[in-house]
């Protein structure tokens, strides 16, 4: 099959999800076009069979904000014609999903089927806003096919949309064997030999609620020798460093900015944090419990359907630092049970959330889209 893929460049997610899945697309024979305004950071080194294209920007006095929809749209016709694309995957709803549907218009002649996958924001804040809500709905009322990453965030699209379309759960997915690699240099030295690492991996946004992180590690601290490795970047990571100043422990907090590294990263944590005020899924949960590192985290959304409280880990409500501090400090002083709850991460993350058992899944669902072409399609 030949698949153009559109997706966020950043370290979000979606953005992962779909670099992933292009990569592991091409492995199996399929030949996959990202387009996007940059290239996907886990991109660097793409299989044969993977091409990227950049969207171009265009500086025009009359035009106060760049019209990024419909340079996407125009580069994407480009690409399909150029590829002989058979269908496109949009993810994340905003703005991917119109412009996959726009390039179906405008090459009419290639019969292009558009697949829209929902990641969580684009359900939960960007999407339903009062001033995208109807582009939304339009856009997943006319996908080929929509489909989200949990249980949780189907029923929250229904909820907020009021689609009659049926969604699919496809879960997000992790390659087990990528968690097995070194720890990476970039990593600093324990303090001190017995010094535990809790890790936090994320974009840095007000939903990550990174500053609960802080507070978390700071009750940790108090009662256990370790460090905390703050991974990624973005608008809050200022004020994760003020609180770690003003609770005195910037001396024992890292922030090491984005990185690719994340799964020889994760090999080095003993806990992994997860405070948010919501998920739709929680990437970076199922990729610690692939390395074996149980999550605290908040009791939301699509968490429920990847970490299993009491086993892989442990949910509290949101905003409990307290209670998250007890949980890892449970597990951090009673070494039986945290091995027990590491080897259950790592078998529930096999078990359920395996890429060989999750592509075969966007596969099927190509392949029955691209057997029903459009009517009056000149196919």
């Amino acid at each position: 099959m030949r698949i153009g893929i559109i997706c966020y460049p950043t370290h979000g997610g979606s953005g992962v999800v779909a670099t992933e899945l292009g990569k592991h697309l091409a492995e199996r024979g399929h030949e996959v076009a990202f387009i996007s305004y940059a290239a996907p950071l886990r991109l660097s080194h793409p299989p044969a069979g993977v091409s990227f294209h950049e969207v171009e920007v265009v500086e025009y006095p009359l035009l106060q904000n760049f019209p990024h929809t419909l340079a996407l749209a125009s580069k994407m016709v480009t690409v399909a014609r150029m590829k002989d694309l058979q269908l496109l995957h949009a993810h994340y709803a905003l703005p991917f999903a119109p412009a996959a549907l726009l390039v179906k218009q405008i090459a009419s002649e290639l019969d292009l089927k558009v697949v829209t996958t929902l990641h969580g924001t684009d359900v939960t804040e960007v999407g339903s806003h009062p001033a995208f809500l109807p582009v939304t709905r339009l856009a997943l009322k006319q996908s080929d096919a929509v489909t989200t990453v949990s249980h949780f965030l189907k029923e929250e699209a229904y909820r907020q949309f009021q689609v009659e379309k049926e969604i699919e759960v496809i879960y997000n997915f992790v390659d087990l064997d990528r968690h097995q690699a070194h720890p990476p240099s970039c990593v600093p030295p324990r303090d001190s030999p017995g010094q535990r690492t809790l890790m936090h991996i994320s974009n840095f946004r007000a939903v990550k609620r990174v500053v609960d992180v802080i507070e978390i590690f700071s009750y940790v601290a108090e009662e256990v020798d370790a460090r905390l490795i703050m991974v990624g970047d973005g608008p809050d990571t200022c004020h994760a460093l003020q609180k770690a100043l003003e609770l005195g422990i910037s001396d024992r907090v890292r922030f090491t900015g984005v990185t690719e590294e994340v799964e020889s990263l994760l090999r080095t944590a003993d806990l992994f944090l997860l405070p948010s005020q919501l998920e739709g899924f929680g990437l970076a949960a199922l990729e610690a419990m692939a390395s074996g590192v149980p999550v605290i985290a908040s009791d939301v959304g699509g968490l429920r359907e990847v970490v299993r409280h009491g086993e892989t880990g442990f949910l509290e409500g949101v905003g409990d630092t307290k209670a998250m501090a007890e949980d890892a400090i449970t597990l951090l002083t009673d070494h039986a049970l945290y091995e027990k709850f590491c080897e259950a991460a790592r078998k529930r993350a096999s078990e359920l959330f395996d890429y060989h058992d999750i592509i075969p899944q966007y596969e099927a669902l190509y392949e029955r889209l691209l057997k029903n072409p459009t009517p009056n399609s000149g196919k």
